[in-house]
């Protein structure tokens, strides 16, 4: 790839440490990386690596200055065209945002620290296509403050170079520069001398007359740059003109940041620099502006990578107990310091090595780079459906594993949910200039899956599919059928229009035998028409252990059998309900079975699920919680029994090789259960609970032999379903 990092400037600081090992890693795996920024010292350490930098003054928020980078960016991206932006901190992220949108490149951000969010601030921000934060308290803050996705935040750390900062490098010529006395001990300390900075700087300042009464000879070895350092190097002053000798040493902005560590006998510092001087094998006490650690070891890991080593939520650092913290590491025995030290370092290669960090964020490049094919996919999504987002989530799953070169975007009802659930790109599917736009941008338009082309809902419902398949096919755009249920078509215009579009599409998928026989009585004669599966049937499930847990969260009686129960709301059903419940009734006295209902459209299930539990004379169950397809899969797959209304709970019980009976309202329905050669309980508009009885009671006496067709069965359409990515990615890489 072509990574183009854009920052704030390349002076000392933690982020800045953080970018320059991040910049020159991705370069030695073999990227290729051009940094935007106001430069600083770090500058010819990334040229000499073969980094290209660019200057700009994003450092400051003054409004001629950021006009001035956001042409300068404009100009570099146009020129360089990478595959990839990533802006580190808020002025180069905000800069990048305003371009990202109209020359469309992918775009990933750093969160390196909390900002202001109080008023025009807030909107001084953008994060990017995906954010990465560099510890879960500033994933948390994101998401807080800014209401970003969790699933759009990943977690990286503070990558350090092991080579670099290793207990094999020499403070040698640091400790000649500075005139310090290799006898007498030396604490290092690392940090940006700015006022929401430097409490420690100043701590340490304060208490070194203390230090050198307790510990005679003791120096201080303070490097960094900002703006508070004219003051502190005052103080210092101040502080060796009282002792009559040399105490504290200000070294200023240093780029030299290993050697610094290198000759101390111990650190003192934060965040990058802390973690620098545990692989460089020194003793650190960890404190900051944010609190205080104390001297790092087994006991504190935990609590310190909480806060990427930045102390936040811990008590503020205390002169006193600054003190006697330096003063008892000093103190220490070799064996004992060179004990801490290993530990530490050991804690780098374990947890914070730069390759990790480097593959970190390829990962999240991965996620939004420009893929070599864009499809959209329509179809019934957005809706808190659980059989529809679960055909979503199976066709992005399969797509997936079959390449990585596809890209999704879909046409959603609630598109930031869509993003939010799935973590994929989503329009407002009734925003048709947006729908247009897309369309035009594809490769190609999937249709489906699920039964889109039908007239039972409504005509309206059926003239959006076919519209947006005639919009894609006017834009000259591939159009599949992907794994369609089709019909049931009654009215003879939408018959005559469903056959044009299916003759048209270039590909065509359907789930089951029946409605290849329904396009064969429309008078399809196309002789390519592929019978697969519901693409249901490659989702992987939650684990059992989750669905377990889902069940006993229903109040479900542990280890007991139990029947699964799916309804939804339909009109003309009249004494439906009282007749399932009868059914319901005869199975837990008879068979011991629990009845726990499922909700896969709650709004649309609770009440009929309700009115089926208040006519039954047995205990029931109601999952009544959010749950994702594949958690519902997880909570069949417990079952002994499915009952179910519903399509796609017969379909999640047939991957879940459940025995089940269909409770017919649709001829999908119907059709669904002889694929599967499985029974109807009957039909909801004039169902008896006497033959639903009789229909359960055979279906239990042939139990296992029922079982096991299922399970040959399951295995066959989850292997079918596999076929669609196939004849999709043939279909993109072979167009007509």
């Amino acid at each position: 790839m072509k990574i183009l990092m854009a920052t704030m400037g390349l002076d000392i600081g933690g982020a800045e440490t953080h970018i320059v090992e991040l910049a020159k890693e991705l370069r030695h795996q073999g990227h290729e990386v051009v940094v935007v920024s106001n430069g600083g010292v770090y500058v010819p350490e990334i040229t000499a690596a073969g980094i290209r930098h660019y200057n700009a003054p994003m450092h400051r928020r003054s409004l001629g200055d950021m006009l001035r980078s956001r042409a300068i960016l404009r100009d570099v991206i146009l020129r360089e065209k990478p595959d990839v932006v990533h802006a580190h901190a808020r002025i180069p992220a905000f800069l990048c945002g305003t371009l990202q949108r109209r020359l469309r490149f992918p775009f990933v951000t750093t969160a390196h620290w909390v900002f202001d969010t109080s008023g025009a601030l807030r909107y001084l921000t953008n994060w990017g296509q995906r954010t990465i934060a560099v510890s879960d308290d500033i994933k948390s803050y994101l998401i807080r403050e800014y209401h970003l996705p969790a699933e759009h935040i990943s977690v990286t750390i503070n990558g350090i170079d092991t080579e670099k900062f290793s207990p094999e490098v020499s403070g040698e010529r640091v400790v000649a520069e500075f005139g310090l006395d290799p006898s007498k001990p030396i604490v290092s300390y690392v940090s940006r001398m700015d006022q929401d900075r430097a409490l420690v700087a100043r701590q340490l300042i304060e208490i070194a007359p203390q230090l050198d009464r307790v510990v005679p000879g003791i120096q201080l070895l303070i490097a960094g740059g900002g703006n508070v350092f004219q003051e502190l190097l005052a103080k210092a002053k101040e502080v060796n003109a009282a002792l009559g000798r040399p105490c504290i040493t200000m070294a200023g902005p240093r780029t030299d940041i290993n050697e610094i560590v290198a000759a101390g006998d111990i650190f003192v510092g934060v965040s990058r620099a802390a973690l620098e001087a545990m692989s460089a094998g020194k003793p650190v006490i960890v404190a900051g502006n944010e609190g205080y650690h104390g001297l790092f070891g087994p006991e504190k890991l935990t609590e310190a990578q909480a806060g990427n080593f930045c102390c936040r939520g811990l008590p503020l650092s205390q002169p006193q107990t600054l003190l006697e913290d330096v003063v008892s590491t000093l103190a220490l025995s070799p064996e004992e310091k060179a004990r801490v030290g290993a530990y530490g370092r050991q804690v780098i290669f374990d947890y914070y090595s730069v390759r990790r960090m480097a593959n970190d964020c390829l990962a999240m490049y991965d996620q939004v780079r420009r893929r070599k094919y864009q499809v959209v996919m329509s179809g019934y999504y957005g809706f808190a459906n659980a059989g529809d987002d679960a055909i979503l989530e199976a066709i992005q799953q399969a797509i997936h594993e079959a390449s990585d070169d596809i890209g999704v975007t879909v046409l959603s009802n609630d598109p930031e949910l869509t993003r939010k659930q799935y973590g994929m790109d989503a329009i407002p599917r009734f925003r048709m200039w947006k729908v247009f736009s897309a369309l035009r941008r594809s490769d190609a338009l999937l249709s489906g899956g699920g039964s889109l082309l039908q007239d039972t809902t409504s005509t309206r419902s059926l003239f959006y599919y076919l519209s947006v398949i005639r919009c894609a096919q006017l834009l000259g755009k591939p159009v599949m059928l992907y794994a369609n249920g089709i019909g049931p078509v009654r009215r003879p215009g939408n018959r005559r229009r469903v056959k044009k579009v299916v003759e048209r599409a270039t590909l065509v998928t359907l789930r089951d035998h029946s409605s290849a026989r329904e396009l064969a009585d429309m008078g399809v004669t196309r002789s390519d028409l592929y019978v697969t599966a519901d693409p249901v049937f490659h989702l992987s499930p939650a684990s059992s252990e989750r669905g377990q847990e889902l069940c006993r969260a229903a109040g479900l009686p542990e280890g007991k059998p139990f029947v699964a129960v799916s309804v939804r709301d339909w009109p003309d059903t009249g004494r439906f309900p009282k007749e399932l419940a009868k059914l319901c009734d005869h199975l837990h006295r008879t068979y011991g079975l629990e009845v726990l209902f499922l909700l896969m459209q709650p709004a649309r299930d609770r009440a009929t699920a309700q009115l089926v539990q208040q006519a039954m004379t047995e205990p029931s169950y109601l999952l009544d919680c959010v749950c994702t397809p594949r958690e519902l899969m997880a909570v069949l797959g417990q079952a002994r029994l499915c009952l179910a209304m519903r399509l796609h709970t017969l379909i999640f019980a047939g991957r879940m090789a459940v025995p089940s009976l269909g409770l017919v309202y649709d001829p999908k329905v119907e059709s669904y259960l002889q694929e599967l050669e499985l029974p109807a309980a009957g039909y909801v508009d004039r169902f008896d609970a006497a033959e639903a009885i009789l229909r359960a009671d055979a279906l239990m006496a042939d139990y296992d032999q029922v079982l096991e067709r299922l399970r040959q069965k399951s295995a066959q359409l989850a292997q079918a379903a596999r076929q669609n990515e196939a004849l999709l990615l043939d279909m993109l890489e072979h167009p007509v």
